[in-house]
């Protein structure tokens, strides 16, 4: 692969990977971006597999064979490098959702979505067979539903991999078993399947493949039923919705800005199939990254202009303005490579003695700790585990989440002895609990309503991003995604902010607007950071949150080249001591603003030392707030909160996990708190997917944590008291800050 963007955003080829979508065939498949901004999907082929010799003969043939391939329901290749150090192939990015994911989280397919489903996927394998080519992966994770049909996807796969060749009637059996899955929710029942299709979706089951029907066959069987086309929407408003969320959270990852909506439902005309109206997706601007590259950092205090002759940071808009004589500059020019500055300290440090490791029956999705518990969340129950020794602190509870912490959803918080999960239930899905950490008790739940009618005929949903807690009050934040609404791809997105009572868990108030899109709630203080939405490359703002006022709006401050600083997510700004921080100019200054008022107390400006411009990350502090700690490419900087004056460098060496240059990823890969701190360590993960426990007085590394074993996506890690606790598979282990 090529170098890695210095946020930990992997590149291959031309295209910087977004994101691990699934595993289909032994290889990987990720959502990928342009330089220019736009979206394809990418099958990067595992080690294993690349390493057989034949292999590059039998892929080089499958590529030319599926290029060649044309049809309503396939997902074409449209660029491969076979010759890669890493194989890849691309191919045109698809709004869709997985069907797997589909069913799994909204359960069986309709009757009427089940004939479209069967019609699509015989079309598809129709096309395949009469190419004289099969696909050998028809699978719920290689079949994606999408607005206007399914598309199979991983075309020419399954033939380089020197497998025996599977035939047309081994695919006709993964579309029965497909259908099937569809039907039943996983179960092999093939009574599940609605009257209409069981004769012909048991025939593709039959053990004898002579007696499986054709693709041709599957469709003309379909059509001579004469059963009634579908009118409007094949999939229902939840599949719709969910579709439209996944969509716009790949966006938010490629964009400079916000300004995705959903995605117009396919129109399906009586007696024409499913429409071939093309779906128009907003995907401008390019991916931010930590920094240019990993060469030394250089720092500066002034306010000349930026490139594009706008002022560094909050310009002529923002309001209120400094206040006269205010300063308005950061700490005086330094450069860790100088004498006048603060030298470099390189991260070495010697592998984390574990304080004790426990394995579980299953992968926890989040997890939450204070210094005595540790809540571990998992698809299945919610479980509460002794700080101090990792057994079990009291009964597991019915409440889940299946998703987890992801870069734009964070479901966990920690507040005064309780924890606050956004979970289902076996009878409610979308739910906000609190739980007593002593005895891991439900102290109150509420169910939050996900569909506002909103007059008239369109109706939104309200997707629940992250939960937080500020005193007595806990806040949940998210998007507000319109159902059956007119698709612009310049309207920027919705969000929201819900508060309700910590004691109680009663509704406070509720606001919402393209004005809020992801949120910052200090822990103390009534005064809340909103970041708005932006389509394409306009700038953007951040907002103050009046929660005393029960939301009202604030001052407001604009920031040219927002990029993705204001995609929809968990926020990436930060507070400290009284003051908002959060990135602006070109993405490469800090700026420092007084939390009531507005106004400008320093900034900080980053330069790489060989003059590329950098983008820094999301900030973060310590837990008394007299340092800010700023990811840049491969450093970590530590600024006092006061006016910026720079304490220390840490810097990175060595290579990723991709065999590159590593580089810090504290903004954020695996979630919003990908960075953390206790009362004096700094916990950070790399793109390596190293977890760095740094003294927060030197910047020197107390420890590190690796586990070559662990997931694809890395591990999920959380800090509660002076330990750092790892979930890695089915197993959790604690660390403590100082390594003893």
């Amino acid at each position: 692969m090529n170098h890695p963007g210095t946020d930990g955003v992997r590149r291959i080829g031309p295209y910087a990977l977004l994101g691990r979508e699934r595993a289909v065939g032994g290889s990987e498949v990720f959502a990928a971006r342009t330089d220019e901004g736009l979206l394809f999907t990418v099958t990067v082929v595992g080690p294993e597999l690349a390493g057989d010799p034949g292999f590059r003969d039998r892929f080089r043939a499958a590529v030319e064979a599926a290029r060649a391939l044309s049809g309503a329901f396939l997902v074409p290749v449209v660029d491969a490098d076979v010759d890669a150090p890493v194989p890849w192939l691309a191919t045109r990015f698809t709004a869709g959702l997985p069907l797997r994911r589909a069913v799994d989280r909204h359960g069986p397919l309709s009757e009427p979505a089940l004939r479209v489903l069967a019609d699509g996927l015989a079309q598809a394998l129709a096309v395949l067979h009469a190419a004289g080519t099969v696909h050998g992966e028809v699978s719920p994770d290689s079949v994606l539903l999408t607005m206007d049909g399914p598309r199979i996807t991983a075309l020419g796969m399954v033939e380089a991999t020197g497998s025996p060749a599977p035939s047309p009637t081994d695919d006709m059996f993964d579309l029965g078993s497909t259908v099937l899955f569809a039907a039943s929710g996983g179960e092999p029942d093939t009574g599940a399947l609605p009257v209409s299709l069981r004769d012909v979706i048991g025939g593709c089951l039959y053990p004898e493949p002579q007696d499986r029907p054709t693709a041709e066959q599957l469709v003309a069987y379909l059509r001579h039923q004469n059963l009634p086309s579908l009118k409007g929407r094949w999939l229902s408003p939840a599949v719709t919705a969910d579709m439209a969320a996944a969509t716009a959270a790949v966006g938010s990852e490629s964009a400079g800005g916000g300004g995705r909506g959903p995605l117009p439902p396919p129109e399906i005309a009586a007696g024409a199939g499913v429409s071939r109206r093309k779906l128009i997706i907003a995907l401008a601007g390019g991916a931010a990254v930590l920094g240019g590259t990993a060469a030394a950092l250089a720092l500066s205090g002034d306010s000349s202009p930026a490139p594009d002759g706008r002022a560094g940071g909050p310009g002529p808009t923002a309001r209120p303005a400094s206040p006269s004589g205010g300063r308005s500059t950061s700490a005086p020019s330094a450069s860790p490579s100088s004498t006048d500055g603060p030298q470099p300290v390189v991260l070495a440090g010697p592998d984390a003695v574990k304080a004790w490791s426990e394995a579980g029956k299953h992968a926890p999705t989040c997890l939450e700790a204070s210094d005595k518990v540790v809540m571990v969340v998992t698809d299945t129950a919610t479980s509460f585990l002794d700080a101090a020794t990792g057994k079990s602190a009291s009964s597991p509870l019915n409440t889940t989440n299946q998703f987890g912490t992801s870069m734009g959803n964070y479901p966990t918080a920690y507040g005064d002895g309780v924890f606050y999960l956004l979970c289902d239930t076996p009878s409610q899905s979308g739910v906000l609990a609190a739980f007593d950490a002593a005895g891991g008790k439900a102290k109150w739940a509420t169910t939050l309503a996900d569909v506002d009618p909103g007059g008239g005929t369109h109706a939104a949903r309200y997707v629940s991003n992250y939960v937080a807690v500020a005193g007595d009050t806990v806040y949940v934040c998210g998007t507000v995604l319109k159902i059956d609404g007119k698709f612009s791809a310049k309207d920027p997105t919705t969000g929201y902010i819900r508060a309700f009572n910590a004691t109680t868990g009663k509704r406070l108030w509720q606001v919402k607007g393209t004005d809020i899109n992801n949120v910052l709630v200090p822990p103390t203080g009534s005064h809340l950071l909103a970041a708005s939405a932006v389509p394409g490359r306009k700038p953007g703002r951040v907002q103050m949150i009046d929660a005393g006022r029960k939301g009202a709006r604030g001052w407001k401050v604009s920031v040219p080249h927002s990029s993705s600083y204001f995609t929809t997510g968990w926020p990436l700004t930060c507070y400290a001591a009284g003051l908002f921080l959060f990135a602006g100019g070109n993405g490469n200054t800090l700026f420092a603003v007084d939390a009531a008022t507005g106004s400008e107390k320093w900034h900080q400006r980053f330069d790489a030392k060989n003059g590329d411009q950098v983008q820094i990350g999301t900030p973060f502090s310590s837990l008394d707030g007299a340092t800010v700690y700023v990811p840049v490419g491969s450093d970590l900087a530590a600024l006092a909160t006061a006016d910026g004056t720079i304490q220390w460098v840490a810097v990175l060496d060595g290579a990723s996990d991709t065999g590159t240059t590593n580089a810090f990823n504290a903004s954020a890969t695996l979630g919003g708190k990908n960075a953390q701190c206790s009362a004096d360590t700094v916990f950070a993960t790399d793109s390596a997917k190293t977890l760095w426990a740094i003294d927060a007085a030197t910047g020197r590394a107390r420890w590190r944590y690796r586990d070559p074993g662990q997931p694809d996506v890395g591990f999920l890690w959380t800090v509660g008291g002076d330990h750092a606790f790892i979930a890695s598979h089915l197993t959790m282990t604690a660390i403590a800050a100082h390594g003893r």
